[in-house]
């Protein structure tokens, strides 16, 4: 993945959640339910680690939180929700992969293929799309927080696999079982952290732009405007 276009995706998703955030609120606590039911202790528990990061930086309550993380453990009642992942194209042969959570799949695939439908995409069948993707550490830095040189010196020794460099920002990869302790070498170091997550990082992409470009968009907000979905991935390689 190209530094730039995750930068991009980055500001997209900052101006979803400034857009919706009492629906982007629900869906983190979703993701902090799910994440709950591993274990309530986030120092134990990774996922639901990042899931209250996440929360934390689009300005969710404390008290909204840790309900959350109490719905996931049983400590309080709520909605059984269960991880659902589909897969399709969009304009120009583009491969999405969608994560959702959904307390009733028939809905949510109906939903997810209307919406395919209706933005010049089509679903595919399980792994039509899926094999061409990776679970990696993603960790981006303000491109005024710390010097190229020394930021690839540090992500390097604590065991990054590629620090990338675009116009606004540095982008850490990491394999999927080291992105804490990348993150925490980085930290130490006092530099500023914009985010650290696990994502779905394709092994091959498409370049778009103009109306091509337009339409995969139109699609990704639509898919992520469903209160099922969790977060869209594509292979499009994003142009100026």
């Amino acid at each position: 993945m190209a530094g730039h276009s995750h930068w991009k995706s980055i500001k997209h998703k900052k101006a979803v959640v400034d857009a919706r955030r009492g629906k982007v609120w629900s869906k983190l606590a979703r993701l902090i339910i799910i994440a709950a039911k591993r274990g309530g202790n986030p120092d134990d528990n990774l996922a639901l680690r990042y899931a209250m990061d996440k929360a934390r930086a689009a300005n969710m309550p404390n008290d909204t939180i840790e309900k959350a993380v109490k719905r996931g453990t049983g400590e309080l009642g709520g909605a059984n929700y269960e991880s659902v992942i589909y897969e399709g194209y969009g304009s120009g042969g583009v491969a999405v992969l969608v994560d959702a959570l959904t307390d009733n799949r028939n809905r949510t695939a109906g939903e997810i293929r209307m919406i395919f439908d209706k933005n010049g995409g089509a679903v595919g069948a399980a792994n039509s799309v899926g094999w061409m993707f990776s679970v990696q550490g993603i960790i981006a830095i303000d491109k005024a927080a710390i010097a190229e040189d020394t930021l690839i010196e540090l992500a390097l020794e604590a065991g990054a696999q590629d620090v990338q460099t675009s116009p606004e920002g540095y982008v850490i990869q990491t394999q999927m079982a080291d992105l804490e302790k990348v993150r925490k070498a980085v930290a130490a170091a006092n530099v500023p952290i914009v985010s650290a997550e696990l994502v779905k990082v394709p092994s091959q992409t498409i370049a778009v732009s103009g109306e091509a470009a337009a339409k995969i968009q139109a699609l990704i907000d639509a898919l992520e405007d469903n209160d099922d979905v969790q977060n869209v991935y594509s292979n499009a390689q994003w142009e100026d």
